[in-house]
């Protein structure tokens, strides 16, 4: 493990680069539609190791982990919820030796997909499940945890908090947000950027920013809101490499690594402390993201 922790560094005033998509990755390696992702890690673990060691090479300060759909709920569609534990003590692990001793490793943690507000679950069967994956994510090797892709405060917060009562790692939390007909960025829930940030930051994140759902252009206003509702907090930006578009049956990300490259300068002034990628990004998108880092 790296010796200082993220929040050190960003405190030095240095920007740091993220690793890029997973999901789409893995399909590009074979994963077929329907398939446990997560499963790979025990099933596939080359394949998986491959994925960070890409990211790595391609000049990555940090790494995720092949564990998005690691509650028991998620795995409970594939009749894996009895492996909670060694699906994501194994995700780390891959990830911690491909990382190696001076890069980080942030855990990725997604949503349940199981809501208060539908009187599916209560807020401590979320923390429950997020504790268990988040202790044996911990005991695989992550520095961080990353709790991502979220839309609702509640299961957000649950998140943060079963990351930070349970371990000693540093916590990242990010909510998905999509543009109104209004012109306003909401989460599926309606949540505001200016309202995750604060709430994110008061459940006790180190780090808070936004995931998905938006390439880096529009991303951009999406820091500014969270800039200006907490002027002191650090931020973590995971972009897709633009809207995706379906062509000829074939999902298509139209954002080359250049384009994203060129838009990073813009994207580090409106406030992002980490700049990453989502779907569709690949080792390319992060290591022109990483030139244009070292240029600013």
């Amino acid at each position: 493990m790296p010796e200082k922790r993220i929040i050190q560094v960003l405190k030095q005033g240095r920007i740091l680069v993220s690793d890029g998509a997973w999901g789409t990755f893995l399909q590009k390696k074979g994963l077929r539609a329907g398939e446990c992702a997560e499963q790979w890690c025990l099933d596939q673990p080359d394949a998986v190791s491959d994925v960070a060691k890409s990211y790595i090479e391609a000049g990555a300060d940090m790494v995720q982990t092949n564990s998005f759909g690691g509650t028991h709920f998620k795995l409970a569609y594939y009749d894996l919820d009895d492996k909670v534990a060694e699906i994501n003590e194994a995700a780390a692990r891959i990830s911690r030796k491909a990382a190696g001793d001076d890069h980080w490793v942030i855990a990725s943690v997604g949503p349940t997909g199981k809501m208060t507000v539908m009187g599916d679950i209560t807020e401590q069967k979320l923390y429950d499940a997020f504790k268990e994956q988040i202790i044996a994510l911990a005991k695989g090797g992550a520095d961080a945890i990353c709790v991502e892709t979220m839309s609702a405060i509640d299961e957000a917060c649950a998140a943060v908090r079963a990351a930070r009562e349970n371990t000693d790692l540093e916590v990242i939390c990010t909510f998905t947000f999509e543009r109104t007909v209004q012109g306003e960025f909401r989460t599926m829930m309606g949540v505001s950027p200016a309202q995750a940030a604060l709430a994110s930051l008061e459940a006790g994140a180190d780090i808070i920013g936004t995931n998905c759902g938006n390439g880096m252009q529009l991303m951009i206003d999406i820091v500014k809101e969270i800039r200006q509702a907490a002027p002191e907090a650090f931020i973590l930006v995971h972009s897709n490499a633009g809207i995706p578009r379906h062509v000829d049956g074939v999902t298509v990300f139209p954002d080359t690594p250049e384009k994203m490259a060129q838009l990073t300068p813009l994207l580090i002034e409106a406030g992002a402390n980490i700049v990453g990628g989502c779907c569709g990004t690949t080792p390319r998108h992060i290591r022109l993201i990483k030139n244009a880092v070292n240029q600013n």
